[in-house]
């Protein structure tokens, strides 16, 4: 098992699960954060950091669009090991539906 960051971290990109994780194993994104899958050691403690409650466990059904995401991208964004401050407006897209059709990017963060 492993954690998957979900369409719920577009835009908004808070980082307190980058500050909490042991291994190092998020990417970041221009609009969002993904796991590499194969860093992940399942402890489980981003999760409940998440404000927007994007990082779901991989057990969890409907998540394999995610899954696909996070290994893809995780293999070509920068790896993150300090949270940064976030978006000015993620508070305003925290809980928007439909975040992936319209606002996801491909493009690399600014990593470290």
């Amino acid at each position: 098992m492993t954690y998957v960051v979900t369409d719920a971290c577009i835009r908004c990109k808070y980082m307190d699960c980058v500050e909490v994780c042991p291994v190092d194993c998020f990417y970041e994104g221009e609009n969002m954060l993904v796991i590499n899958p194969s860093e992940c050691i399942d402890c489980g403690v981003c999760e409940p950091e998440c404000p927007a409650e994007a990082i779901l466990p991989d057990t969890e059904s409907g998540l394999e669009q995610w899954m696909e995401l996070n290994a893809k991208f995780s293999a070509e964004w920068p790896n993150i090991t300090v949270k940064k401050d976030a978006p000015d407006d993620a508070d305003e897209w925290k809980g928007k539906d439909g975040k992936f059709e319209t606002q996801f990017s491909e493009a690399p963060g600014e990593g470290d």
